[in-house]
């Protein structure tokens, strides 16, 4: 026991000497560099000003882009956000490690302000990403005011996500210029991710698929789309689903993930609607009229001031000849393209009724014959027997 005590008097002896001898190397190979390269200092500090000074212009540019347009609608705003977050010590930093370079610093030296310009780079390369990667999301979010008003709670959970994954990395990496063993760490990091990614993947498919959303726009808020024969209308583009109301009133609440995997029919971004009409006459319609239905159609189309497409006779129905029309209405708004639909059907209508044309309806003719075959009242010659069913 009496001879432990001095041995653990002498270890904080040894660490003092050893730092103040590393210290004191420090500070005699600091002043041997400043009488030996005075001039190279000299030199390598102007061109670390210039370069500090070049630095500071850009943030001051930047910051005043980003305040012209605060709300990120233009790239030079997000550039100029970014370029604003330029740290004052970052700038310390490089000036030291180009004076340290340029002017062949001692080797003690040279690792000292090596190591700490690594941790400034990368902590400011940190922040410079999460800025690009923010603005460019923002960027494309505030492109469309009303996708960035319904994505306002995604965009939280987004920040986390970027600046947790940010610091992730730029933690590895400064602990990797430390000499410090990651491997472990990154390990961890991957297990927990994957363990994280498995048990929410259906709340991040969502998350995506609302990204997705905003990045490829296939509809917007007020949007009328169709799909799976639902005609809605886009009421609010959230987190995990998108609220529709249906044209029966109706609100209907989809997964983002199962919304994107069907079939989406944008009617909001028509230029025009294409209405499909189909028009029967009796089979006593004279020939020479039935040649003329569809130059009749085409007048009458041409009279709405709708846009002709085609006609013609289809086919030989089980009361009817049957004819198409098709036409395009040069609107977007249902509600003009319902108004036009049945402006042509009473046109058609009084048309017909101008040229004599009888429209058919389902008919059916009964004879009746005896036992024996012999046809008995009312019989076709005497024009009798024609009854509707």
């Amino acid at each position: 026991m009496s001879e432990a005590a001095p041995t653990v008097d002498v270890v904080p002896d040894i660490i003092d000497m050893n730092v103040t001898e590393r210290l004191q190397k420090l500070w005699n190979d600091g002043l041997t560099w400043v009488d030996t390269h005075t001039a190279e200092i000299l030199i390598s500090l102007g061109v670390a000003a210039v370069i500090v000074l070049v630095l500071v212009g850009l943030r001051r540019y930047g910051r005043r882009w980003y305040e012209r347009n605060r709300s990120l609608e233009t790239w030079q705003s997000v550039v100029g956000r970014t370029m604003a977050k330029t740290r004052t010590w970052f700038m310390i930093a490089l000036a030291l490690e180009i004076v340290a370079v340029l002017s062949d610093a001692p080797g003690l030296i040279a690792r000292s302000v090596g190591v700490l310009f690594s941790i400034a780079m990368v902590i400011q390369s940190a922040i410079w990403a999460r800025s690009i990667i923010l603005g460019f999301i923002e960027h494309r979010t505030k492109t469309d005011e009303n996708s960035s008003e319904a994505l306002g709670s995604a965009m939280k959970l987004i920040r986390v996500l970027v600046t947790f994954g940010v610091v992730a990395i730029a933690g590895i990496v400064v602990l990797d210029n430390l000499n410090v063993d990651v491997t472990g760490l990154v390990a961890g990091l991957g297990i927990g991710g994957i363990a994280i990614g498995l048990a929410a993947q259906g709340i991040f498919s969502d998350l995506f698929a609302a990204l997705s959303i905003i990045f490829d726009k296939p509809f917007k808020v007020g949007d009328s789309i169709n799909y799976d024969g639902t005609f809605a209308t886009v009421e609010q583009i959230g987190l995990k689903s998108t609220r529709l109301r249906s044209v029966s009133g109706e609100e209907v609440i989809i997964s983002n993930t199962n919304l994107l995997d069907k079939e989406i029919k944008n009617l909001t971004r028509l230029n025009r609607r294409r209405i499909i009409l189909n028009v029967g006459v009796i089979y006593q319609t004279d020939a020479a009229k039935a040649q003329r239905i569809p130059d009749i159609l085409r007048d009458i189309i041409n009279g709405q001031g709708h846009r002709f497409v085609r006609s013609g006779f289809t086919g030989f129905g089980d009361s009817s000849l049957d004819y198409e029309i098709q036409f395009d209405v040069e609107s977007a708004d249902y509600e003009v393209v319902y108004n036009a639909r049945h402006a042509v059907g009473v046109a058609i209508f009084q048309r017909f009724a101008d040229e004599g044309l009888e429209f058919a309806y389902p008919t059916q003719t009964t004879f009746t014959a005896a036992p024996n075959g012999e046809m008995i009242l009312p019989y076709p010659e005497s024009g009798w027997g024609t009854s509707a069913d």
